[in-house]
C-alpha cells in the first residue's frame, strides 16, 4: 500500500462519522477531502522520491502538520515530543530560556511581554519588540515553535537577538541563557495601600494571591485604604487560575464565559461569596503587554464596577487554546474558543480599554544652576545642635508613573466614607 492510500484510509472514519445535515451535502463533501487528500499523498511521494536531499518520514509528517495549524492563527501549532515536555515544564512555573512570552507577527517573533526578572527583562526587552535574526540567522520562515527552540538553550550561553523597535533602526541584544524560575505573585505595602504584582498565570498563582493578601492585611492591622493588582507585561497563562484570581475579588457574578462552533458547547464561570480585598478600592494596571488571562482578570473587575482599570490598552488576545495530547507525537496546540468578558463583550484584536488612561512617562530630575545658601554667607550664625551643612546629594530614581497614579487615586478615595464612591462603572 503506497503512502497516498494510507493517509486516505487513517482519515476514512472520520470522514465517515454522522456529522448531521443534508447527506448528499456530506457525501460531496467527503469526496472532495479524498481527492485533496490523494494531492498530499502524491505531493509526499513526490518529494521523498525526488527532494535533493533525503528527509526522514516524521519530519515531512510533522512540518506538514506544522504548517496546517499555524495558518490557522498565531496560537494554534504542533508540539513535538520535547517542545510538549518544555510547555509542561513552563506552565508549572520553572524553565529555561531567556524569559519572554512571544507570539509571531508577520513572519517575525514578536514579544507580548517580558517575564519580570529575566535575563530579557534585565536586557530592555520591550512589549511589542520584533525579533528578525537569532544569531545572525533570520527568523523568517521559521515556525513560532522553532524560534522558540532555537532561543532556548544551556544555561549561561549567550544569544545574540537583532531587534526591531518602533521607528529606530534595528539594534543587537545580547541575552545570557538562565533557569526560568517564576515567582508569580509579589507583594508589599505602599502605606495603607497594598500592591499586588501577578506576572503570569501558572499552577499556583490563585495560591499566591492568597497568600499574598493574607500578609498584606496582616502587615496593614486589618486597615487597608485600598488594593493595586499589577497585571502590565503579563502575558496570561492557565484559564483556570485567571478564573481562579477574578474569583478572589468578586462575591458574586459571572466571570468569563467562552464559546466554541457548538452553541451548547457554551461554558460560564461565575464567582462564589468571599472577596479577599475585604470590598476595599481596587485599581488595575494594564498596558500593551497584558494579554490573555490577564484581560480576562482585568474585564471581569471592571465589568463588575469591583475594580477601576488604569494604564494602556491591553493585547487584544480573546481566545482559548487546548491543547490536545498526541500519544507518541507530543500534542497540538488548538485554538478552540473565545472568551467574552461578564457583559458579553469580546476583546479579541481590540483589547481592554483602561478606564483611566495613564501612559508610562520618564520622570526625570532638572538640574538646578547652584544657588548661594545661608551657610555660604559671611559670618552665618553656626548651628547650635553641632549640625553641619549637608550638600544635597544628586540622585537618579526611576519612578514609575502609572503605579503613582493609582496611588494617589487610592488615597484619594480612602478620605471618603466606604460606600460613598464607588470605583468602577
Amino acid at each position: 500500500m503506497n503512502y497516498r492510500m494510507l493517509v486516505t484510509v487513517a482519515v476514512t472514519a472520520l470522514l465517515l462519522s454522522p456529522l448531521g445535515g443534508d447527506a448528499a451535502e456530506k457525501q460531496k463533501n467527503n469526496a472532495d477531502t479524498y481527492r485533496l487528500l490523494n494531492l498530499f499523498g502524491d505531493v509526499f511521494e513526490r518529494v521523498r522520491a525526488d527532494y535533493v536531499e533525503d528527509i526522514p518520514d516524521q519530519d515531512l509528517i510533522e512540518a506538514a502538520i506544522g504548517g496546517m495549524l499555524t495558518s490557522l492563527d498565531p496560537h494554534s501549532n504542533y508540539l513535538n515530543a520535547k517542545s510538549y515536555r518544555d510547555m509542561q515544564v513552563q506552565t508549572r512555573g520553572q524553565f529555561g530560556g531567556l524569559g519572554i512570552e512571544v507570539t509571531m507577527e508577520n513572519g517575525l517573533v514578536k514579544v507580548v511581554s517580558p517575564i519580570d526578572d529575566t535575563p530579557a527583562f534585565r536586557a530592555g526587552i520591550e512589549p511589542g519588540d520584533l525579533v528578525s535574526h537569532l544569531d545572525g540567522e533570520p527568523v523568517m520562515g521559521l515556525t513560532l515553535a522553532e524560534a522558540v527552540e532555537k532561543m532556548r538553550g544551556r544555561v549561561g550561553s549567550d544569544i545574540k537577538l537583532t531587534i526591531r523597535r518602533g521607528g529606530r533602526e534595528p539594534f543587537d541584544v545580547t541575552i545570557t541563557r538562565a533557569i526560568i524560575k517564576i515567582k508569580s505573585v509579589r507583594s508589599r505595602l505602599e502605606g495603607k495601600v497594598g500592591y499586588l504584582r501577578v506576572t503570569s498565570f501558572s499552577e499556583r498563582t490563585d495560591k499566591g494571591v492568597k497568600e499574598a493578601m493574607k500578609k498584606l492585611h496582616e502587615e496593614a492591622g486589618g486597615k487597608l485604604d485600598g488594593l493595586v493588582i499589577d497585571l502590565r507585561n503579563n502575558p496570561g497563562g492557565l484559564l483556570d487560575q485567571a478564573v481562579a484570581v477574578s474569583d478572589a475579588f468578586l462575591d458574586k457574578g459571572e466571570i468569563v464565559s467562552t464559546r466554541t462552533r457548538q452553541i451548547e458547547d457554551t461554558k460560564r464561570f461565575n464567582a462564589r461569596p468571599g472577596d479577599l480585598a475585604k470590598g476595599v478600592p481596587i485599581v488595575v494596571l494594564i498596558n500593551g503587554g497584558s494579554a490573555s488571562a490577564s484581560e480576562i482578570v482585568a474585564g471581569a473587575l471592571q465589568d463588575h464596577g469591583r475594580a477601576v482599570i488604569l494604564g494602556t490598552k491591553s493585547f487584544g488576545k480573546g481566545s482559548v487554546q487546548t491543547i490536545i495530547p498526541l500519544p507518541g507525537h507530543g500534542a497540538m496546540r488548538l485554538t478552540t474558543a473565545r472568551y467574552y468578558t461578564p457583559s458579553g463583550r469580546s476583546i479579541q484584536a481590540v483589547g481592554i480599554e483602561p478606564d483611566i488612561v495613564a501612559k508610562q512617562v520618564k520622570l526625570e530630575e532638572v538640574d538646578q544652576p547652584e544657588r548661594r545658601r545661608e551657610s555660604d554667607l559671611r559670618g552665618a550664625l553656626k548651628n547650635d545642635n553641632g549640625e553641619k551643612d549637608a550638600k544635597p546629594e544628586k540622585t537618579a530614581t526611576r519612578r514609575d508613573y502609572q503605579l503613582e497614579r493609582a496611588l494617589d487615586l487610592l488615597r484619594g478615595l480612602s478620605m471618603f466614607p466606604r460606600g460613598g464612591v464607588t470605583t468602577g462603572g
